[in-house]
């Protein structure tokens, strides 16, 4: 026995030992293994480690005891007693925070599947949160809100026909001005002409209040800010260059005697760069606040047109205004921009944000604001979650995408709760001083820029958690589809997209270069790569192109659309189509693993034995009150149920609760109640049993409706009477054969290993000489073989026994 060399008594104790001991004491010793130590074979997973050693810092290091170390005597044990401290707290963390990142799940695909059930339960109460939030910031009636203010400054056409998007000059932008964008601004009565009597304040379509005073702004640049050709320089004196911050004007001109002669800065007009059609304007510029009334804003305009406000320098007009609708509680901030252009003319553009910046008064919104406080402890939980998976996988966590979009849709919700804070504070002192002072120029535009990027921000974050539900549902075969097609074609599509675009951008060079100067959606580089995507997709304007280039246009759709369209996108959808071909036929191939049909079963099927093992306690508890007489003494109901297999506890509990006055005894009274009482469980449970079996009926296959109470058991074909007990005399006789044979294997073997101590070592014998154990076995096999014979045959059909060749 090799392991009492392993063991020794203790001088002092005389409790065994074991031999590690004596090595030292940075030695580990399993004290429940005394023999030398099992070489544990590593398995290869890509996905975790399988093993039960458990990577540093994980919940399963720090929470379950150690198991059998195969490594060298460096590995000290673990300290019990710290972990029988600080295991409740171990236990909270796993129970709340337990993943398929934190857990060893690996090996355990019914465990595996458990826990990604969880974090998808989790993770859709958090996705419903954040939908609400999203949607509650929302309103449809910002679109019509949009709209009328859109109608009203952008489509109302003077009496002259100069409408807002019709601008071409700057005569066109003063009868504007002083026409459709006055008569907008400024609603002192009804349709009958009869007066609105709201004071100073202006009511836009009766329901929208004006807030403060319209501003209009202008930037210039510098005169001589380009050069002049030499051949043109006594015919030409001034040139104004496009426009750039550095060539921005900034001296006072005209009047020089108010805020629309002097230039103020950026800063000192709380304004903010503004991006255009043709550049990024700056926020500061030569600026005129209108008032209140119509009249005093009409004498403004014309003020500023009689002393040439506008002049060849100016590269940018602006008309910012706010309104606000009570009604819906929606600001709506309005930005009209009319370009002047080096090359002359107008370029009349706009942007109308229709945003709610005043969040909590109907009982919706604090509906809304309780969702956002659940979406920052969500925020939270996931911080901790994702903490503990980096702190468990270390950089290897981001070698995942999913990991990846875990952090970027935590830190999208940090930066949307640390706006929403932010916003909701500049708000109220921005409205506290617009009531102090009623007559300035309400700068909302500032908010309604970061509350747009905001909203765009939280529809980017709630596509992205939309998308991160595939991580939850990857462990099914058939979700694993698009996943598994992209990963494996990635490295094909990387080349063929190398080829594609190397024609694509070249078609885009020879466009732009083409009919850049004719065709607006050639007019730019950019918008000539997106003019081809549209080409593609079957939108495209030949009259405009043939026109530009009666040539080469054709030549250049033709050639673009046969070697783009027909030869590279087909090749980029057989690249994935055959892919995916290849994934498909993979699937199907491979074994069905543990799916959530399997788990659902099998959770029927528990609750179906639990049931039953309630309704054969309550039989017992009957037969014990059968067994009793007129009055039941708990002696004797506990021994009854004792020998049925109770313990004293139920059997305490359950007396108890029918004893009503304590005695221990049971009368007739408070037995008539006990079985009444059982009676309806039983009956209750008979019927939860009905349905959940009928259940589990239905959603079974053949092969897994058995019978709960007997395991699963082959099925066979009926024979006939006479052929089985033929069939069982043959089996019965080759049983004793084969013993018989077994018997004279056993006798030679023992006769063999006593003769060969007597003799001499075989490798000393000869080439030709033959060892006798050899002779025997063959002998043996011989002898075994035709004893047999008889009985090799093929399975008769339906029964799966054997016919024997001939009868013995």
């Amino acid at each position: 026995m090799q392991w009492l060399k392993n063991r020794k008594e203790s001088p002092f104790s005389g409790e065994v030992e074991c031999e590690l001991d004596t090595i030292g004491k940075d030695s580990w010793v399993n004290h429940g293994y005394c023999a030398s130590p099992l070489t544990i074979p590593r398995a290869v997973s890509t996905v975790y480690n399988p093993q039960t050693i458990y990577p540093p810092g994980s919940f399963d290091h720090m929470c379950k005891p150690a198991p059998l170390n195969p490594y060298p005597a460096e590995v000290k044990p673990p300290d019990t007693s710290t972990k029988k401290k600080r295991g409740g707290c171990c236990s909270f963390f796993k129970g709340l925070w337990s993943t398929t990142m934190t857990k060893n799940t690996a090996d355990n695909r019914e465990l595996f599947i458990k826990t990604t059930l969880r974090e998808l339960l989790v993770y859709m109460v958090f996705l419903v949160d954040l939908c609400l939030l999203t949607y509650g910031m929302t309103s449809s009636n910002a679109y019509y809100y949009t709209t009328a203010m859109t109608d009203l400054f952008v489509n109302t056409p003077s009496p002259s026909g100069v409408q807002f998007q019709s601008i071409g000059c700057m005569d066109d932008f003063w009868t504007f001005a002083q026409g459709p964008l006055l008569d907008g601004l400024y609603w002192s009565k009804w349709y009958n002409n009869q007066s609105l009597n709201n004071g100073d304040q202006s009511f836009i379509y009766y329901e929208n209040l004006l807030l403060g005073v319209p501003r209009i702004r202008q930037v210039k640049v510098l005169n001589n800010s380009c050069t002049v050709a030499k051949d043109f320089r006594n015919e030409i004196s001034g040139c104004y260059d496009v426009y750039y911050d550095k060539k921005e004007d900034d001296s006072n001109f005209g009047l020089v005697n108010g805020t629309a002669w002097q230039y103020h800065t950026d800063k000192e007009m709380n304004g903010s760069s503004y991006w255009g059609l043709l550049a990024t304007y700056n926020g500061g510029g030569y600026y005129q606040d209108l008032s209140k009334s119509k009249d005093q804003s009409t004498a403004a305009l014309n003020e500023l047109m009689n002393n040439l406000w506008l002049d060849r320098g100016t590269r940018a007009v602006f008309i910012d205004f706010s309104t606000y609708n009570a009604n819906i509680n929606l600001f709506c901030v309005i930005t009209l921009l009319v370009e002047f252009p080096a090359t002359g003319g107008a370029i009349p553009s706009y942007q109308i944000r229709t945003v709610k910046l005043i969040r909590y008064i109907s009982t919706w919104d604090y509906f809304i604001m309780g969702c956002e406080s659940v979406f920052c402890l969500f925020v939270l939980y996931y911080i901790v979650e994702e903490s503990l998976e980096l702190r468990i996988h270390g950089f290897s966590y981001f070698s995942s995408i999913w990991n990846t979009l875990d952090v970027v849709v935590i830190l999208l919700a940090l930066i949307a709760i640390i706006f929403n804070v932010f916003r909701t504070i500049k708000v109220d002192k921005l409205l506290e001083k617009l009531l102090e002072q009623p007559d300035i120029y309400a700068d909302f535009g500032f908010l309604a820029f970061w509350q747009t990027q905001y909203n765009n921000m939280n529809a980017v974050n709630l596509f992205f958690a939309w998308i991160k539900i595939f991580k939850y549902i990857s462990f099914n075969k058939t979700m694993t589809q698009l996943s598994s097609t992209l990963a494996r074609c990635a490295k094909d599509i990387m080349g063929f997209a190398v080829m594609f675009f190397i024609v694509f951008f070249a078609y885009a060079q020879l466009g732009y270069l083409l009919f850049g100067t004719q065709v607006q959606s050639f007019s730019t580089f950019v918008k000539c790569i997106f003019t081809q995507f549209r080409i593609i997709l079957g939108d495209f304007n030949f009259d405009a192109i043939d026109q530009a280039n009666r040539i080469l246009g054709p030549i250049y759709f033709v050639t673009y659309v046969f070697f783009v369209f027909f030869v590279l996108l087909n090749m980029f959808l057989a690249i994935i189509n055959d892919t995916y071909s290849e994934v498909k036929k993979e699937l199907s191939s491979q074994k069905d693993d543990l799916q959530i049909t399997d788990i659902i079963k099998k959770s029927y099927v528990n609750t179906f034995l639990k049931l039953k093992l309630k309704k054969e306690k309550i039989s017992d508890v009957q037969k014990a009150l059968e067994s009793g007489s007129k009055e039941l003494e708990f002696k004797d109901f506990r021994n009854t149920l004792k020998e049925l297999g109770h313990d004293d506890h139920e059997i305490t509990k359950g007396f108890s609760k029918f004893d009503q006055d304590g005695n221990h005894i049971l009368d007739q009274e408070e037995q008539e109640i006990m079985r009444k009482e059982l009676e309806k469980k039983r009956d209750d449970l008979s019927a939860e049993m009905n349905h959940l079996g009928n259940n589990i009926g239905n959603g079974m296959d053949e092969k897994s409706a058995v019978t709960l109470d007997e395991p699963e058991k082959p099925s066979f074909t009926l024979v006939e009477q006479a052929d089985f007990q033929r069939l069982v005399r043959k089996v019965l006789q080759l049983e004793n054969t084969v013993a018989a044979i077994i018997t004279k294997i056993d006798t030679v073997m023992k006769n063999l290993m006593l003769q060969k101590s007597d003799m001499p070592n075989t490798e000393a014998m000869g080439n030709n000489e033959t060892p006798v154990e050899e002779n025997v076995l063959v002998h043996l096999e011989r002898e075994t073989k035709a004893k047999i014979a008889p009985w090799k045959s093929s399975p008769t059909p339906g029964t799966g026994w054997p016919i024997p060749n001939r009868h013995m």
